[in-house]
């Protein structure tokens, strides 16, 4: 896991977040799958970095690479 991307039960119910800002990693796909460019979520949120949208990304794509025993019995 990046670690720009923190989990804490005590932030956003242990959903994935950024830096423990309270950023759920989904709020970010969303806006990116949206159309948003990371310019745009940067200048939305100043307290975001380039990084942050960086490590969002690749988060995703680890998680999507995960394969299951269902995938492979299919």
């Amino acid at each position: 896991m990046p670690s720009r991307i923190t989990i804490d039960p005590q932030i956003c119910h242990g959903k994935p977040c950024i830096r423990g800002l309270r950023y759920p990693v989904t709020m970010i796909l969303e806006l990116l799958a949206s159309g948003m460019t990371t310019q745009e979520i940067l200048s939305d949120y100043p307290d975001l970095e380039q990084e942050d949208i960086s490590a969002c990304l690749q988060y995703a794509a680890r998680l999507s690479d995960v394969k299951s025993t269902s995938q492979a019995s299919a």
